[in-house]
């Protein structure tokens, strides 16, 4: 794995890479659940320091494409993260939501191994490319089809359908279906918002914005 970080106790990294599906009790999701508050807080510092004239609106949508499933995977596939994880089944579009669940626990592992301060530089040196190439800060997928449905359909609103979510109560995976313009498209996720941004996504896709 091509990760600038040597490990004082390895048992912590081949824990972030053992994933749910192969390990129900030792596996990688209080890691994760650390790693996500910690790129969150990096992430936000990075662009507050990177982006002094922008507001908040548009330093949140930088933030959410930055910690996006999407970046998350292509971050964790740059550093050969997939060669290296305990995985269960990682086929069509679980794919890229273990490797971003990884890649987070494996940022949780280096702050419980060192502190804060390493885990940002390490986050830092992963994420700054991206995050100085996106020059127009980017849209979340639910905002950029609320603004298109309602350019096109008169002020009219996407409507937003969720299921009662599956699975266990740690690991909980919800369904959201949004319709829009005479179509529909559905998304999951393990939150509630992660589903409605993967539905409209899903919905951008097929309207072929």
């Amino acid at each position: 794995m091509k990760l600038n970080y040597e490990f004082k106790n390895k048992q912590l990294l081949e824990l972030a890479l053992t994933q749910s599906g192969i390990n129900s009790k030792h596996n990688n999701e209080r890691l994760e659940f650390v790693g996500d508050r910690v790129l969150g807080l990096s992430i936000a510092k990075l662009l507050y320091e990177m982006y002094p004239d922008e507001d908040e609106g548009n330093l949140a949508r930088r933030h959410a494409f930055l910690v996006s499933t999407e970046t998350l995977a292509n971050i964790a596939k740059k550093i050969d993260i997939a060669h290296n994880l305990h995985h269960g089944h990682m086929t069509g579009g679980k794919i890229n939501h273990i490797l971003a669940n990884a890649m987070e626990a494996v940022l949780g592992a280096i702050f419980i191994d060192s502190n804060f301060e390493t885990a940002e530089k390490i986050i830092i040196e992963l994420w700054r490319e991206i995050a100085a190439a996106e020059i127009n800060a980017p849209k979340d997928a639910k905002t950029a089809l609320q603004e298109y449905v309602q350019k096109i359909d008169h002020g009219a609103l996407p409507v937003y359908e969720y299921d009662e979510p599956i699975g266990s109560s740690h690991n909980p995976t919800f369904t959201a279906t949004v319709s829009a313009l005479g179509k529909s498209a559905t998304g999951t996720g393990q939150s509630k918002k992660t589903a409605g941004l993967n539905a409209a996504a899903e919905l951008l896709k097929i309207l072929a914005i």
